[in-house]
């Protein structure tokens, strides 16, 4: 998993409307840890790590593992 870097920290706070557009910045989806697993299929892409950045997007993880719109 991809942990924060500076040049994230301006876009960590945002509220994404969808999946569509939170993986246009962030392929993998958001994780809420390194520790949380995908409860689907196998993901091609590894989920950005952010707890503030999970939290503002929550509403996007359908199936509420921990990683908001994962691919």
């Amino acid at each position: 998993m991809t942990n924060e870097t500076a040049d994230a920290r301006p876009i960590k706070n945002k509220s994404y409307k969808n999946c569509m557009a939170l993986n246009k910045v962030f392929k993998g989806g958001v994780a809420k840890s390194r520790t949380t697993k995908n409860k689907g299929v196998k993901i091609k892409n590894q989920p950005f790590v952010s707890k503030t950045l999970y939290n503002k997007n929550k509403k996007n993880d359908r199936d509420k593992d921990g990683i908001a719109c994962e691919r």
